[in-house]
């Protein structure tokens, strides 16, 4: 009973750690630029290039950790990310920055871990509040963007990164020797869940909402402390700072979202989340002062943590035997959905000049996501009055 009621404390903390080393290169690029040459194309690139290995990575080891338990996944993970980690405290070029980026991914990869192995510990009521608690470890984002570049500012960008090592050494000697070593096991071949569920609608729906929740909040987070200070000249620390406060609160809704998607209706919750996103992509589209600005980031930075919360609420109540793989693909999608959004806010400002086109595409996909989630929520209404009527039926016959 002890390793079991350790393991919610024991893989937030690890997602934590994952998290922190996940952003170090967005984080610490207003200091790498300096000594590293990259175009606004390049630079944009290697931030964005730790969400990609970090995204299809997901979907297999959230089958693993199934096979195997979060014991031995998170502790091969973050042995395998010392090399990334020093390599990249040792680059010198795009290229350098960009194959240690890539490895990087690993550390963004490990939330499948949790998400998959926790919901064999509670109940079903409880399900959404608990993937909402290991959720909160996406505030390992915040303290490296706060932290990182305070550090950076004494030691430099390289010492900076190479104590990194020290974190991701000491979480996998700790799950090594705390983590649950009789996790239940499911053996189901990877081939064969993969044919069971990627048919079924609700699966890509709810892979959509994830691409967009979990998307934004990652997008923002690499995006925006070079933002800020590229295009409202604040000083790296306050652009740190700034980002660190919209990850705190993305991170910190997010097991308010679990709750409410216990509590009430998880559609109902989804419908405000959206219409949220949408108003506030809108906001942004139009270039406002800083202080519009930060309300529209602080807005979608509300909307997209509540969003992660309930989203994970469904996915055990639509695939309770495919979880592992179910978890793997909606949050691959996810990682997925920060992926994009930074290369193409770049490509969109060097063709137009602004990011307004951009930004209207957040609020249209949004847009998108709130029609699905009303068709969805009354298709979920009519089946249950069908059912009920079905049942209503047999009882009058008997």
């Amino acid at each position: 009973m002890k390793a079991k009621a350790l393991q919610l404390p024991l893989q937030t903390f690890s997602l934590i750690a994952g998290f922190m080393v996940w952003v170090i290169l967005s984080a610490l690029m207003p200091f790498i630029k300096e000594e590293i040459q990259l175009s606004a194309n390049q630079l944009a690139l290697v931030t964005a290039i730790p969400v990609v290995l970090g995204s299809i990575l997901r979907v297999p080891i959230g089958y693993w950790t199934n096979r195997f338990g979060a014991r031995k996944l998170f502790s091969i993970s973050f042995i395998l990310l010392v090399f990334p980690i020093y390599y990249i405290s040792i680059s010198n070029s795009f290229v350098d920055l960009l194959v240690g980026g890539l490895f990087l991914g690993i550390s963004g990869a490990v939330f499948s871990v949790g998400v998959t192995s926790l919901p064999k510990y509670y109940p079903k009521e409880r399900h959404g509040f608990v993937n909402g608690i290991y959720g909160v470890g996406n505030v390992g984002t915040a303290i490296t963007t706060f932290a990182a570049p305070v550090i950076a500012t004494q030691l430099g960008w390289q010492t900076t990164v190479q104590l990194y090592l020290i974190i991701v050494l000491i979480v996998a000697v700790i799950n090594f020797f705390l983590g649950d070593k009789n996790e239940p096991k499911v053996v189901t071949p990877l081939k064969d869940q993969i044919k069971s569920v990627y048919k079924n609608e609700k699966l890509w729906c709810l892979s959509l909402f994830y691409f967009l929740t979990f998307g934004a909040f990652v997008a923002f987070t690499i995006y925006l402390p070079n933002f800020l200070v590229a295009n409202f000249e604040l000083d790296k620390v306050d652009a740190g700072l700034r980002t660190a406060g919209f990850i705190a609160i993305a991170t910190f809704v997010r097991p308010l979202g679990g709750w409410l998607g216990d509590k009430f209706n998880s559609f109902k919750i989804l419908m405000i989340v959206f219409a949220g996103l949408t108003v506030s992509g809108i906001l942004l589209a139009f270039n406002p002062t800083l202080t519009f600005y930060s309300i529209g980031c602080l807005t979608i930075a509300f909307c997209a943590g509540i969003g992660n919360g309930t989203i994970f609420k469904l996915v055990p109540m639509y695939f309770s035997k495919q979880g592992g793989i179910v978890n793997g693909i909606v949050s691959a999608m996810g990682g997925l959905g920060g992926f994009f959004p930074p290369l193409m806010l770049s490509f969109l400002f060097n063709l137009t000049g602004h990011y307004a086109i951009g930004f209207m595409a957040l609020s249209q996909v949004a847009l998108a996501s709130l029609i699905i989630v009303v068709w969805m929520y009354y298709q979920e209404k009519l089946g249950s009055v069908v059912q009920k009527q079905s049942f209503n039926g047999r009882g009058q016959l008997s």
